[in-house]
């Protein structure tokens, strides 16, 4: 409910313009009421107090309420169950995302080891370790992740722009891309290509230089 489009009125003038026409029991028709407290801490004693002369009014008892008592803790209550509900949803997405992207990541790299495998005798030929070709690919691992994690942000924040200019039910929606989510992503995706680089790496870096002279 938009705050700015209601009219408060007097009961009495409700009652008379608006459903004076509706009877129930002898009596005018009210569909909702709705009740102040003073503070946060005093609702759900408000809220009970609310229900018990409800009760006492309709002549009803426990379970035969033919009324709704509901707070504004029990709507955010609702709204959070459902925000949990797709935040772990999304998430379940993301964490499947990354997993074929790394697992993307991991045999890009092991044709590349294939390809390179000369490449990789003849360094270990003139000298360079296990070490150096190990964080050689790693590097490139985590280089090519790092530019899919830019594209990705690229991307994001291209969407979120264009929600921005839309408008949903005469209001539109400012989102906000901020750096520490930027940052986060594109470390994240980093860390996937150094998690998902380390077999290709090592399966580079194990290679025995004879061997790998010797391959066509």
């Amino acid at each position: 409910m938009n705050q700015d489009d209601q009219v408060l009125i007097p009961l009495s003038t409700a009652l008379y313009r608006l459903v004076g026409g509706a009877r129930f029991r002898g009596s005018s028709v009210i569909s909702q009421i709705t009740i102040k407290a003073e503070n946060a801490k005093v609702v759900d004693q408000v809220a009970e107090n609310a229900i018990l002369l409800m009760r006492e009014r309709h002549e009803t008892v426990e379970g035969a309420d033919d009324f709704t008592v509901t707070s504004q803790q029990d709507t955010l209550d609702a709204a959070t169950a459902v925000s949990d509900t797709l935040t772990l949803f999304l998430g379940g997405i993301a964490g499947i995302s990354l997993a074929v992207g790394g697992i993307g990541i991991m045999n890009i790299m092991l044709t590349t080891v294939t390809e390179r495998t000369h490449e990789i005798g003849l360094r270990k030929a003139v000298g360079a370790r296990r070490q150096d070709i190990l964080l050689q690919f790693l590097v490139e691992s985590m280089v090519l992740s790092f530019l899919g994690g830019l594209i990705g942000v690229a991307i994001g924040w291209g969407i979120s722009r264009l929600m921005g200019q839309i408008e949903f039910s005469g209001s539109t929606i400012t989102p906000v891309v901020g750096l520490d989510s930027v940052l986060l992503a594109t470390i994240f995706s980093m860390a996937i290509g150094l998690f998902f680089g380390i077999y290709p790496a090592t399966r580079a870096a194990r290679l025995q230089p004879v061997v790998a002279l010797r391959y066509e």
